[in-house]
């Protein structure tokens, strides 16, 4: 696995892509991104990463994605885009540990899960701008206490499963809403702080992580309108 770390902008170079090489393009900071990197990762699908900057996007990156967003897949004349789409391809793509059930009923109660995270998503977004207040986030993130309560260890019961990896992302994000004076406590969410602690052994959570600090540097950077892309390197 190759890994390209400062962000190519506009006016950039594309970089030449090896015959047959699966690429991922990725900001570092992106939670969307993290999604396809972490299921790449614990698959053990050989990639390269090239991040991109998402504010002054490289005219080449636009030419493969329409919409300038990231994950975006290229192996090839394929492209593939938007996140919970470039993780089923990967799982159904690439052998090995199959991510998402083959049982049609388990498979539509993970979609649930993954379909209404948005609702926790938008409800974090709220409290850590100061929109709102926490009653909403902790309504929907209740939900997944409670789906926890009847699963085991993981969303995926015993080991993680596609849910795990798409939530994740916010999951590890979730200590940045001290901004706000929020914390979860153990009085309301046991399990879902015992899964925080189990996910961040995973070592695909590892090499996808990165510490509160970073990621309280780059949310400030993008709130003053100048995001730090390159934040560390």
């Amino acid at each position: 696995m190759a890994m390209t770390q400062k962000s190519f902008a506009t006016g950039s170079t594309y970089p030449p892509l090896a015959d047959g090489v699966l690429r991922v393009y990725s900001m570092r900071f992106c939670p969307f991104a993290q999604r396809t990197r972490l299921v790449l990762q614990h698959k053990k699908i050989p990639h390269e990463t090239v991040n991109v900057d998402l504010k002054k996007k490289p005219e080449w990156f636009l030419e493969r994605n329409p919409f300038g967003l990231v994950p975006t897949l290229e192996q090839g004349d394929k492209i593939v885009y938007e996140s919970n789409i470039c993780n089923v391809y990967l799982d159904e793509a690439y052998p090995g540990e199959k991510l998402i059930s083959t049982d049609p009923y388990q498979k539509a109660r993970d979609q649930i899960l993954i379909d209404t995270f948005g609702k926790v998503t938008a409800a974090h977004f709220k409290l850590l701008r100061n929109i709102d207040g926490p009653d909403e986030f902790v309504k929907e993130l209740k939900r997944y206490e409670e789906a926890l309560k009847q699963r085991g260890n993981y969303f995926g019961g015993n080991k993680p499963n596609m849910v795990d990896f798409t939530v994740w992302p916010w999951f590890e994000r979730f200590q940045l809403l001290e901004m706000v004076d929020f914390k979860l406590d153990a009085a309301n969410f046991p399990l879902i702080l015992a899964y925080i602690n189990r996910m961040y052994e995973l070592p695909a959570v590892k090499a996808t992580m990165f510490d509160k600090e970073s990621h309280l540097t780059f949310v400030k950077s993008y709130q003053a309108g100048e995001p730090n892309y390159d934040f560390g390197l």
